[in-house]
This record gives structure tokens, C-alpha cells and sequence, in this order.
């Protein structure tokens, strides 16, 4: 598992969104980026996270950040979880886990004394130039766009 922290450059990526729009990381050179990894759409963890960042997307647009997410649901799933939730960002479908492992959010999991692997729920902050400026592995899905803006100051 490829271990990144803050001050690593961000490893590149290119795939397609809910719409079938392929997005690479270097389209956002000269941006500030929220690349936000979590486990299954339409979740309620999943759900607060997304629905969290959603209610704050105009302070963190005018704070000069784009919001990406990405799990391993596909494009057509994304779709209805941004309908059903009027979610104003993109939705990276990563179905073969290239950016999950990547960013080396795939892991050991445990839910209800059961172990599994899967998307450990984890937050990076990338700067104009491409590199890790805060990684948050603890997050707060119901808070969790406060907790960003907080471990940026």
C-alpha cells in the first residue's frame, strides 16, 4: 500500500465521472483540490460525508477549492447518488481502484467485528502545484468540511 503524507506530490490520475467525463489530475494544475475518498454511495456515512461538503461547497469554492470525490461505484451509481443528493461536484468512478491505490486508501477494514478490505474514508488537500498539503485520515462525515477548513489554518 503506497503510504502518501503531506508534501508528497500527488499521484496523477485519469477517470471518468458519473457523466462519463474523464478528468486527470493535471486539468487542475493552478488549482486547489479536495479529493475526497470514501467507501459506497448511497451510505449514510457516505452520505453525510458528500451531503457535509455540499452544504459548504460555497465556502470552499470561494475559498478557491474544487471538491472531487471518488470511491469504487460506478458511473451510473454516482449519477444517482449526486440526483438523489443534489450534489454539485464530481463523482470519480474508479471501479478498477487505480486511484484508490494510488493514494493507498485501500485497506484493512473492520465493521461490526468483521474484518474485510475496502476505502478507508480519507481526505487529501493538493495545492496549485500538485502537492499534498494536508491529508485528513481521521474524518468527520457529519462535520467534515469544518475539519478541513480548520486543519488548513
Amino acid at each position: 500500500m503506497n503510504i502518501l503524507k503531506e508534501g508528497d506530490k500527488a499521484p496523477d490520475f485519469d477517470v471518468k465521472d458519473q457523466d462519463g467525463k474523464l478528468h486527470l489530475l493535471s486539468n487542475y494544475k493552478g488549482k486547489k483540490i479536495i479529493l475526497y475518498f470514501y467507501p459506497k454511495d448511497l451510505t449514510p456515512g457516505c452520505t453525510n460525508e458528500s451531503c457535509n461538503l455540499r452544504d459548504n461547497y460555497a465556502v470552499l469554492k470561494k475559498k478557491g477549492f474544487e471538491v472531487i470525490g471518488v470511491s469504487a461505484d460506478t458511473e451510473k451509481k454516482h449519477l444517482q447518488f449526486i440526483e438523489k443528493h443534489d450534489l454539485p461536484f464530481s463523482l470519480l468512478a474508479d471501479t478498477n481502484k487505480k486511484i484508490i491505490n494510488a493514494y493507498g486508501v485501500w485497506g484493512p477494514k473492520k465493521f461490526l467485528g468483521k474484518s474485510y478490505e475496502g476505502i478507508n474514508r480519507t481526505t487529501f488537500v493538493i495545492d496549485e502545484k500538485g502537492i499534498i498539503i494536508k491529508k485528513i485520515d481521521k474524518v468527520e462525515t457529519k462535520n467534515h468540511a469544518a475539519q478541513i477548513l480548520e486543519a488548513l489554518n
